[in-house]
């Protein structure tokens, strides 16, 4: 009995506990919880969560929410939400907040299944083609004889050490931006790179290196292919919630062309006249 007693009395000192922990700040005995910089994190940051954050940006958060309050309090000492103007704008805000959930019910009461999704995938097949792409690492050099020098280096590399020089060369040899990264570059299609530059990256095998150097407008280039994907068609699955995405707009589009028709046909529109 004397158990349960304990247990009666150190549970309200447990809530206690457990509720202060959600409270990251206090201004003028109003709380601010950890949910509200979670929100406000997601929402303004643009980042995952208020835990993933380190404790000098927690704390930047938390300043600013305490900003807010002492901002907001400030701002009601002043009445402004008497003000007309303040009236009329909150009114247009709760009615596109209205009617911004009212299309969300609407476009809910669409089911899309796999069967249509499918149909709009094969009959716009094209939308869905995928470019080849490479992935390569340069080292930018000022003149021919440079370049060729680098390549007869390469060349001399054993197959297996051969990125691992390539990198090491770039970075101290290449006058490109991108020497400090090894040369590497993103990956690219074919029509995203001057067409001397594509054309080698693109004729390469995985593993090998450009055996001349590569004249554009910026210099002269030793390239290595360092990866390739093949052009053609992504796989259904891949794109599947995309298409369902788009077949739902499509057909709350239409929904709400006839609704529009139906409740027209019923409302009382008068002095209907454009200036």
């Amino acid at each position: 009995m004397k158990n349960v007693f304990r247990l009666f009395i150190s549970l309200p000192l447990f809530m206690a506990s457990l509720l202060a922990t959600d409270i990251v700040a206090t201004v003028n005995g109003s709380a601010i919880t950890k949910a509200e910089a979670n929100d406000f994190v997601v929402k303004e940051v643009r980042r995952a969560n208020y835990d993933a954050l380190s404790l000098k940006d927690k704390k930047i958060v938390v300043n600013k929410l305490i900003d807010r309050r002492l901002y907001l309090e400030d701002a009601k000492k002043g009445n402004i939400q008497r003000r007309p103007d303040f009236i009329q704008e909150l009114q247009r805000m709760k009615e596109n907040l209205m009617l911004n959930y009212w299309l969300k019910d609407k476009a809910e009461e669409i089911v899309v299944d796999d069967r249509e999704a499918k149909i709009y995938y094969r009959d716009h097949h094209q939308k869905f083609n995928e470019p080849a792409s490479v992935k390569v690492r340069h080292i930018l050099l000022a003149t021919e004889e440079e370049a060729r020098s680098i390549i007869r280096e390469l060349q001399h590399t054993k197959r297996e050490n051969l990125a691992r020089r390539f990198i090491q060369l770039a970075k101290e040899r290449s006058i490109g931006p991108s020497k400090k990264y090894g040369g590497e570059l993103d990956w690219f299609i074919r029509e995203q790179m001057v067409p001397e530059f594509s054309e080698e990256s693109f004729s390469l095998r995985v593993g090998e290196i450009s055996l001349i150097p590569i004249k554009t407008q910026f210099g002269y280039h030793v390239i290595y292919l360092e990866d390739k994907k093949e052009g053609g068609n992504i796989p259904f699955e891949m794109v599947k919630a995309e298409i369902i995405k788009k077949i739902r707009l499509e057909k709350v589009q239409t929904k709400l062309e006839k609704l529009s028709k139906k409740l027209r046909k019923s409302a009382n529109i008068s002095n209907f006249t454009v200036k």
